[in-house]
């Protein structure tokens, strides 16, 4: 039973490590040394660090995924379903901030990660800039790019949940009662982007 654990105990550590120190940034021998195992282990579940880098980012996109379908599927319609997707991305940023890091991460690091990332969560994307499409065909959202749209939301997810340093800059401490803050202030952000007066009033 250990042993079956143990693939899964070196995933969650190297997710956590790329996310907070960055790929370059973390060893497989690191990894091994806060593991309390041998660095051949890891290379017999993951026969290199490019490969624990990919269960890494299909772990990831998985994760992501399966929040968001359960967000949009309990959200409303119009604008409530990007409230419902801002909202569930904040509560991973709270939850599991190495995640969100990482996604930051993997976005820095360019092709093939990020475009090992981008494969697995086009399905999605693709149902959401059609969504968005049909709401703004429908008049209930302002007509904008829906991929430029969710590639600006999720750009800003990414940075205000994640960007410490930034954060701190502009005097922002990374608290639980900020980040519910630059949640808020996103959301009105968007929603004043997106959505029409008398739509908004209704």
């Amino acid at each position: 039973m250990a042993q079956a654990r143990t693939p899964e105990r070196i995933l969650d550590a190297a997710l956590d490590a790329f996310g907070r120190r960055g790929y370059e940034g973390t060893s497989l021998d690191d990894l091994a040394h806060e593991l309390g195992i041998r660095k051949q282990t890891i290379l017999y579940w993951y026969p290199s660090k490019e490969a624990l880098l990919d269960a890494a980012i299909d772990r990831t996109a998985a994760e992501v995924s399966t929040r968001l379908e359960r967000a949009v599927a309990t959200a409303g319609p119009g604008f409530e379903r990007v409230e419902a997707i801002v909202r569930a991305m904040f509560r991973l940023a709270a939850r599991h901030p190495a995640m969100l890091g990482f996604l930051r991460e993997v976005t820095r690091l360019g092709p093939p990660a990020s475009t090992r990332l981008l494969d697995a969560i086009a399905p999605l994307v693709d149902r959401a800039a059609g969504y968005l499409d049909a709401e703004m065909d429908a008049g209930r959202m302002r007509r904008h790019d829906p991929r430029l749209i969710l590639l600006a939301a999720y750009s800003m997810v990414t940075g205000l949940a994640t960007e410490v340093e930034v954060l701190r800059a502009f005097g922002e401490e990374p608290t639980l009662a900020s980040l519910v803050r630059r949640r808020d202030e996103l959301l009105l952000l968007l929603r004043t982007a997106l959505v029409p007066d008398g739509v908004r009033e209704a």
